[in-house]
């Protein structure tokens, strides 16, 4: 074989491991994203040693913990091409529930807990069913939705703080200790990855998403999926707010909001959950919590301000949104190849 054959063949060898390479990351865009995060921590721990200390490692787990929660809640109807904008209030709602169980009500704390969590999945339940039985786009309805307890969780409260339960194991477990809270995010990580890549309802939730007259042809109960996963991503909004809730031993009526909802929505799509649906990765968008979480730590020590933090990181959502319109495009041209 001559040598300028070899050379070609060995060309077209580097060529096809480049695409195969190209491929994976493609399928698997949280490595992607979590290279980026490993990267960001050397950069901060250079400019400023005390990025990696004890304290501020805590401080980053704290911020990370009930944002990728919701940000989790939001990949569930992500996928499925919807949105819920309500789920930044859902955060303040549970904790308020559960506290008048607990103290007017006087209930126990764990079941007060329980009632915190399905009054939010009610809400779910509420956007779900006018999205499905309606017509309503998920948009126009949660976002009614948003107003709606934002006002509900003032008057609740009458627009004060409240006191959070007295000191118990079971406060120190949702919340209270330092890092339960990041214990918690790990814990429904494994649980939401293996919901989605080894169930039935899994399945079905990628199904609807990618392909919503088909799926529902096949038989899969498209509606149940859509309410289910409204659902889910409402209540799991209210377990972030009821953990920050215990953390900071106050019951907030102004907590959460607009802010954690879009940092969750920013989250989950520079993770590799497009708004398109049909794909999404809960493993990805706690990569892209924790991205965030180093951005805004790593800066704030810098001495930047938070105007200036906001313009990078509007930029770095930006253009995340262009690599996911294009990585959608490639997809969708693989397919059809």
């Amino acid at each position: 074989m001559s040598e300028d054959a070899t050379a070609r063949e060995a060309g077209v060898g580097k060529a096809g491991a480049s695409s195969r390479l190209f491929g994976f990351l493609l399928r698997r865009p949280e490595i992607s994203i979590f290279a980026v995060a490993v990267a960001l921590v050397a950069y901060f721990y250079i400019r400023n040693p005390v990025f990696l200390t004890a304290g501020n490692v805590r401080t980053i787990s704290q911020f990370v913990a009930p944002t990728a929660i919701v940000a989790i809640g939001l990949v569930m109807v992500m996928i499925l091409g919807e949105i819920d904008l309500s789920v930044g209030q859902a955060f303040g709602f549970a904790p308020i529930v559960m506290w008048i169980a607990y103290e007017q009500f006087l209930l126990v704390l764990p079941l007060a807990v329980l009632i915190g969590l399905l009054a939010t999945a009610l809400v779910g339940f509420i956007n779900g069913a006018i999205r499905v039985y309606l017509g309503v786009p998920s948009f126009v309805v949660t976002l009614g939705m948003f107003f709606l307890l934002g006002g509900l969780n003032v008057i609740l409260t009458d627009g004060f703080p409240k006191p959070a339960p007295e000191a118990s194991p079971l406060k120190s477990a949702l919340g209270a200790y330092p890092y339960s809270g990041i214990i918690w995010a790990l814990a429904i990580v494994v649980l939401m990855y293996l919901l989605l890549n080894h169930t039935r309802w899994g399945m079905h939730t990628f199904a609807t998403g990618g392909n919503f007259t088909g799926a529902r042809e096949a038989g899969i109960r498209v509606d149940r999926v859509r309410i289910g996963n409204f659902m889910m991503c409402s209540a799991l909004g209210g377990l972030a707010g009821i953990l920050e809730a215990m953390r900071i031993d106050s019951i907030d009526p102004l907590a959460g909001g607009a802010e954690i909802m879009f940092y969750g929505i920013a989250a989950a799509v520079i993770g590799g959950t497009p708004l398109a649906g049909g794909v999404g990765t809960v493993i990805g968008a706690f990569f892209g919590t924790l991205v965030i979480s180093i951005l805004r730590n790593g800066f704030t020590l810098q001495g930047v301000s938070a105007n200036e933090f906001n313009i990078i990181f509007g930029i770095a959502v930006i253009v995340g949104m262009i690599l996911d319109v294009y990585v959608t495009r490639v997809r969708g041209g693989r397919r059809a190849t």
